[in-house]
């Protein structure tokens, strides 16, 4: 196509997303239920297809909890817990990996996981201030487990996103308690989105962030394996939605007008499982590959910004039993001619993941001021007209009219 036929598309694009904000409103409602996700809305993001769930516990034997703290409009927060599976952790702990896409965070266990490249205890995600309280819970939960009399040391890890825009993360809320009822709520099946567990006070991309979840499972012939993701998004950028550049449309994006669109700053926690079975090496490449996801939705990860993946196999065979811990112990691996397909899952379901926590959540009046939804429905017509514009236009052979 000519510069002018792509011009023109470029203008019917746009005019045709004023015309969507002009229907729909760029503001939502405080009131508005939350949307629909986005696949039942027509958009789908990615080749592969997702899991029965469309969620991290898609990956047979993952659990997930959450426990939300909502006080008035001053306390916005909460913790969510994933539990690779519903046995002993410490005792047959799961081989993992962490990747880090810009470091500024405070991801605890962090070291040991990269040292010895398994977990051991819940992965518990909350707010900054309240890491302390998350990882006593994990210690508690973990000592606690028939089996584990003797144990003395643990490495609990958590991760966090500061949620200070919402809630009054100064006030440090969570307790010790409530980090253990997302614990001892986890359960596989549906996942709970939006302003939930850890996140019920988060923001991304200058809308109302929160807890998302996805999935996809590779077809028989590239191993027929599953790969999920949750994550608490809590950053920004230039919002983008199965291509469509919508925070651009929507006026609402990193550096706009120059600087005083803001920062952009602002963290994600990536939590992935699989069922194939990886080394910690290659579930660190799997990690890795989580970040295509978040740049797919427009994020550029900034220099304020804490974006961290942590990524573990839930494979018999590759589980750190304490038998195999204590001898010399072969171990099943996906050969790296194989990792492929399960780098485009990681980063298809992440960057799913991302658009479906924006989609569940809700307008929400916090501690420093209001922070508005997604306005869904301009959202959906966006993606929709793009699509239609990018459709190829038929050419006439070359000689005839």
């Amino acid at each position: 196509m000519n510069w002018v036929g792509k011009s023109m598309r470029r203008t019917a694009l746009l005019c045709g997303a004023m015309a969507a904000l002009a229907m729909h409103g760029a503001t939502a409602r405080p009131d508005e239920p939350a949307g629909q996700r986005p696949r039942d809305r027509g958009i789908v993001i990615g080749i592969l297809a997702p899991g029965p769930g469309n969620a991290i516990t898609d990956v047979a034997g993952v659990e997930v909890g959450q426990a939300t703290l909502v006080e008035g409009e001053r306390v916005h927060t909460g913790v969510t817990a994933i539990l690779p599976h519903g046995g002993n952790l410490f005792q047959d702990k799961v081989p993992a990996a962490v990747a880090v896409g810009n470091g500024f965070g405070k991801l605890m266990g962090s070291t040991q996981v990269r040292e010895l490249g398994e977990i051991e205890t819940p992965i518990m995600l909350t707010n900054t201030l309240s890491v302390p309280e998350a990882a006593a819970a994990a210690i508690e939960w973990t000592l606690s487990r028939p089996g584990n009399e003797q144990v003395r040391s643990v490495n609990a890890v958590v991760g966090e996103t500061n949620d200070s825009v919402l809630n009054d993360i100064r006030a440090r809320r969570v307790t010790k308690a409530l980090a253990m009822q997302a614990i001892e709520s986890a359960a596989t099946g549906p996942v709970r989105e939006g302003a939930v567990g850890a996140g019920a006070g988060t923001v991304a991309f200058g809308f109302k962030g929160g807890i998302g979840t996805s999935s996809r499972v590779l077809p028989a012939r590239l191993g027929g394996y599953t790969v999920g993701v949750l994550v608490q998004s809590n950053f920004g950028g230039v919002l983008t939605v199965a291509g469509a550049p919508v925070g651009q449309m929507l006026g609402r994006y990193l550096l706009k007008d120059e600087l005083s669109g803001g920062s952009g700053d602002g963290s994600i926690m990536i939590v992935i499982a699989t069922d194939a079975p990886l080394s910690d090496r290659n579930l660190e490449r799997l990690a890795r590959r989580a970040f295509i996801g978040v740049g797919r939705t427009g994020s550029p990860m900034t220099n304020g910004s804490g974006d961290y993946a942590i990524a573990f196999s839930t494979n018999p065979a590759v589980r750190r039993t304490a038998g195999r811990r204590a001898s010399v112990a072969s171990y099943a691996d996906v050969g790296n001619d194989q990792m492929t397909p399960l780098f485009e899952a990681a980063a298809e379901a992440t960057e799913e993941a991302i658009v479906n926590s924006l989609f569940a959540a809700r307008t929400l009046k916090g501690f420093h001021g209001t922070v508005e939804r997604l306005p869904v429905d301009a959202v959906v017509d966006m993606v929709r007209r793009r699509a239609e514009a990018s459709r190829p236009v038929p050419v006439a052979p070359a000689g005839k009219p």
